[in-house]
């Protein structure tokens, strides 16, 4: 899926399975995961993979507790993710995590760099389409620093 692009380059985003199931081709372009834990087959499925843009531990586990949570109350899957998600108040703590980490800022302007340069970049993570995920955030903040230089 493309978000954005410019004369330079294009900043994109899909999950794993998409990749693994040739769901999505991307011709040319940096596959960069962004999870924190990756395992040896989204290795396998990205060119490289960049942790620091991964959501925090604590962030991650406190959602998934919620999620099973929901889930025990009769919640389907996808439906438990994205109330889990909307209860913990993720995306605005991704954004601050994201905000406040040295390495994440430095990680942004290597990307937002390379874009520029021409480069397509696709970021990578595990939650399908219809699930909340810290990717689209992170496009959102790579966009804008591709644009104006800042988050």
């Amino acid at each position: 899926m493309t978000r954005t692009s410019n004369d330079a380059g294009a900043v994109e985003e899909t999950y794993v399975a998409a990749l693994q199931h040739d769901l999505v081709a991307f011709d040319d372009a940096a596959l960069v995961g962004v999870v924190r834990q990756p395992t040896g087959w989204f290795h396998g499925a990205v060119d490289e993979n960049r942790p620091e843009l991964g959501p925090p531990e604590d962030l991650l586990e406190e959602t998934k507790q919620r999620q099973e949570d929901l889930k025990l109350q009769g919640m389907c899957d996808e439906g438990a993710h994205n109330a889990a998600w909307e209860e913990v108040d993720f995306e605005a703590r991704y954004r601050e995590h994201v905000e406040s980490s040295d390495a994440a800022q430095e990680t942004l302007d290597d990307l937002a760099d390379r874009v520029r340069s021409g480069e397509t970049v696709v970021l990578v993570c595990f939650e399908a389409e219809k699930k909340q995920c810290h990717r689209h955030a992170l496009v959102d903040l790579l966009e804008r620093r591709v644009a104006d230089g800042s988050v």
